[in-house]
This record gives structure tokens, sequence and C-alpha cells, in this order.
């Protein structure tokens, strides 16, 4: 929580507490502040001293750094407390509040006559935000997540893990295992080609295995998972912030990325490896029957050979790829779905949104895993 310094103030000019939580008052002529200490969940506020002057010339802050959380009662008792003093004129600042207490009250409380009257500038209105700063404050606000779920201190439900789960892998696991056995044939098919003007169709199980479990697994997986997965985060998120759900979450004190995007993404972490695996068993299967059906592979010789093929860092690097795609995804839907607009149409392009940029960070990953592999001789 961020706080707003005052220089020089003297010690508390009045003070209430209740249970664990305190608050009291600092300052003296126009500069003060309102120290908000301990269980958030039950302040009492102090009434302004005598002291404050209730003019245009004042100007109040706020230092939340020791307040260990927040619940909407706080936020009825601050607008209680400070609506007269907004209606008087005194300037407040409420940046040192918790950061979802700040837009309830910038709205609710009245304005000052000079903000009333105050017309912006040309070059004061807001320009929007670019996008990759969006991305960047994302990625934060989810880092911050995972850190406090490792810590113990995430208010992330188990069930909406395990929902999210059962909606990500069971349901997604027809389409990969079809999708992967197409591309599994066609690899097989068009290798297996080739080798033969060679006579080396014995090399198809290497082909097959390396090109498979390596990289075309961990890709149909990503693909799949965009489409199918990605979207619908954006879609879902999109729809709760056209809704005002997401709105409510954060007048609540409610993190909308621990309680939405933390259950999705970890969902994805644990069945995208899983997807993988499934992927490149169908795939090897289906290489197989090509090879031993079409070309007249021993069946013994094929399974020897994909054991050899396999005894190397194939698996590991397919099944970490998997993963990257997979937190991508989560990461690109559920990022396009909370920057979505406030329509229908705007919830639209962010689900369109969600699954190119999905594909486009798989891309960019897949490029640079392979370079780093290569380098490692992995």
């Amino acid at each position: 929580m961020s706080s707003t310094p005052a220089a020089s103030l003297p010690p508390p000019a009045d003070t209430a507490s209740t249970g664990e939580g305190k608050a009291h008052w600092e300052g003296e002529g126009p500069q003060w502040r309102l120290v908000l200490a301990g269980d958030g969940a039950d302040v009492a506020l102090p009434k302004p001293p005598a002291e404050l002057p209730v003019a245009a010339s004042t100007r109040l802050g706020f230092d939340s750094s020791a307040l260990s959380h927040w619940q909407p009662p706080l936020a009825g008792a601050l607008w209680q407390l400070l609506a007269p003093l907004a209606r008087g004129g005194v300037q407040l600042d409420l940046a040192g509040l918790p950061r979802g207490l700040q837009p309830l009250l910038s709205l609710s409380l009245p304005k000052t006559e000079a903000a009333q009257k105050k017309k912006p500038a040309a070059d004061d209105e807001p320009q929007a935000e670019p996008e990759w700063r969006k991305t960047l404050v994302f990625v934060g606000d989810m880092l911050g997540a995972v850190g406090r779920l490792a810590r113990g201190k995430s208010a992330m439900r188990m069930s909406d893990w395990l929902w999210q789960i059962e909606q990500t892998g069971p349901r997604s696991l027809p389409i990969v295992l079809l999708v992967s056995s197409l591309v599994g044939l066609i690899v097989a098919y068009m290798g297996a080609e080739q080798l033969k003007r060679f006579g080396a169709q014995s090399y198809i199980a290497n082909l097959v295995t390396v090109g498979v479990v390596r990289e075309i697994a961990a890709l149909v997986v990503g693909i799949v998972l965009a489409g199918r997965v990605g979207a619908a985060f954006a879609a879902q998120i999109g729809s709760m912030r056209a809704g005002e759900e997401i709105d409510a979450l954060t007048t609540l004190g409610v993190d909308p990325v621990e309680h939405l995007v933390l259950p999705r993404m970890l969902a994805l972490l644990v069945t995208g490896p899983l997807l993988t695996l499934c992927a490149g068993a169908a795939g090897l299967a289906v290489g197989c029957g090509v090879a031993v059906v079409l070309y007249d592979v021993p069946a013994a010789a094929y399974l020897a050979t994909t054991r050899e093929a396999l005894e190397g860092w194939d698996l590991f690097v397919g099944l970490l790829k998997g993963s990257v795609y997979a937190v991508l995804v989560a990461l690109a839907g559920c990022r396009q779905g909370l920057n979505a607009g406030r329509s229908a149409q705007a919830v639209g392009e962010a689900t369109t949104a969600a699954v190119v940029q999905a594909i486009v960070w798989m891309v960019v990953a897949a490029s640079a895993l392979t370079v780093i592999f290569q380098r490692l001789d992995i």
C-alpha cells in the first residue's frame, strides 16, 4: 500500500482504536494526514481535530502503509468522515489509501468548487495507456499474486483452481488427441516418403519421435488451448468487466488477479504438460501405424528405435515447451479480458486479440527456446 509523505508533522493530534485497528490525525496549519493502521476490518475513525481548518487552502493526505487489509465498512466510514471536509473545500489526496479504495471514494465524494470549475485543457486530456505498459502492469500484478500464494497469503480458493483444471484439461483432451493424431500422420507419411528414396525407412521412428515429442505436440496443445481456452478466458473475464462485476470485486476488497487470473493460470500450468504428453503419445502411435502398415517397418524395431530416441532431452524439452505455451495462453486470455471495454463489441475484440496474442507469444517463445536449447546442446 502506498502512503503520502508529510514533512515535519507533529505527534498525533487525535487517536481512535477498536480491536486491532487504529487511526489518528497528524499535522498542523494547512497540512494534515490521517494515518490508518492495524486490522482494516475493525477501525474506528476519530473526528477531525478542531485545529484542522475546513478551507480550500487545507490539504489532507493519508497513510495506510501499516493497514493490514480493508473491508467495505471502512469505505463507508471514510466517506462519512471525508464528505463534510470535501464540501468545505479541503483538498483530498487519496494516493495514500489502499488501491481499491481510491476509485470508490474519488467517485463518491463531492467535488470541491475549484475542481468543478476547472476545465481540462487539451494537453490535460488523459492519453491512452500503451499496450506494452498494460502488459507489464498485468504481469507484475500476476507475479505479485504468485508471490502471495507462495507465502500462504493468497485469497485464491482451491475450488476455483480445481474447477478450472476440469474445464481446461479433460474437456480439451479429445480435440488435442484428434489434431495430434492427424499431425503425426502427416509427419510420418511425408518423412517416410523422403526417407524411402534412400532406403532409410528404419529411421522413420527417429524422425517422428523427435519431431512430435520435441516440437509438434507442444505446438498443437498451445494452438488448441489458444482457440478453446484462451478465447474463453477473455470472453468470460471481459463479460464480467462489461457487467461491472470486476468493479464490484474491487469494491469488496477482492483482488481480481487472485480471484480470476491466478486459478486459470495455475490450472493451465498443470494441464499443459499433461496434454502435451497425451498429444505426443497419440502422434507416436499414429506414426508407428504408418511405418508398420505402409512401409513394412517391423513393429519391434520401430518401438526399440523410439525408446532410444526418448533417452535424451527430447521429452523434457517437449513438456517444458508445453508448460510455457499453456502459461502464455492463460496470460494472453486473462490480460485481454481484464483490459476489455464495456460493450459487447469490445468483448468480441478482446476475444480475438487474446487468440492472436497467444499465438504470437508462442511463436516468439518457440523461437527463443529453440535457440537456447541448441546453444546448450540439449
